[in-house]
């Protein structure tokens, strides 16, 4: 495990867990922890041996928001180009997942959706209470959370900035698993089923999942066959036809 300042990085099986590593603060951001989690974002589509990240919270909370001192002091939690936390605007090409204890709350609720998937802990909490303080949640919550969960469910947490449970944000969609135990041992798991699949195949999926929404439905499909055009013709797809066909694990090689 190696540490860059206020963020934590290691990597388990091809999975690089990013951890934020403020519980004194509950994981609140600073700009330091921004650019730690933007660095380990550029890790993780720059090595091809990393093929899924996990982004999680160190002492049983994920991230409470902004850190208040630093706003005082004038200082911006975000990266030029990448937003709030490093990754709220330009999230990774490959898959990352939200492992979340504790809470979920502002600025970590949007670190969250930013996310492509997330597991949690029974007693996890979401919300974006920035109402109460006379603010916004600026980092695209208010934006976000309607492409997520249904508009009336989203306005009514923008405007009264109430707290939901995890169960609750499971009935609605916003979240994919509630665990008992350790969140980031559900997300290890999940992130396991992912990177034994073909690289270029998740990738590519995980791009169209993302951008088809803003296709014109009449260049849906043109749109699409430019993007799997390439790994219907790569080594990955004739590995994962023979393996099948070999009855064995694939060797994939990301090409």
């Amino acid at each position: 495990m190696s540490d860059t300042q206020e963020v934590l990085t290691e990597v388990d099986n091809g999975v690089l867990i990013v951890t934020i590593n403020r519980p004194e603060a509950k994981n609140a951001m600073t700009k330091a922890a921004a650019e730690g989690i933007a660095a380990a974002m550029d890790r993780l589509d720059s090595e091809d041996d990393l093929r899924v990240g996990i982004l999680t919270g160190a002492g049983g909370t994920f991230c409470s928001g902004m850190d208040l001192k630093g706003f005082l002091r004038g200082e911006t939690p975000s990266v030029e180009g990448r937003g709030f936390g490093g990754v709220v605007q330009a999230p990774p090409a490959k898959p990352l997942i939200a492992a979340v204890e504790g809470y979920a709350l502002a600025g970590g609720l949007e670190l969250m959706i930013a996310c492509d998937l997330v597991v949690a802990k029974k007693g996890a909490k979401f919300g974006v209470p920035e109402v109460k303080r006379g603010l916004v949640a600026a980092a695209g919550g208010v934006m976000m959370l309607p492409d997520q969960i249904p508009e009336r469910i989203a306005m009514e947490l923008a405007l009264t900035g109430d707290f939901i449970d995890a169960p609750r944000a499971y009935e609605l969609g916003l979240i994919n698993e509630v665990t008992e135990g350790s969140a980031l041992d559900g997300a290890k798991a999940l992130a396991a089923k992912i990177a034994a699949n073909g690289p270029l195949a998740v990738k590519v999926s995980k791009q169209i999942v993302k951008d088809s929404r803003g296709w014109a439905m009449d260049d849906r499909y043109t749109n699409q066959a430019k993007l799997i055009a390439p790994v219907f013709v790569s080594e990955d797809a004739r590995e994962g036809a023979a393996a099948f066909a070999e009855k064995r694990a694939p060797n994939w090689k990301g090409k």
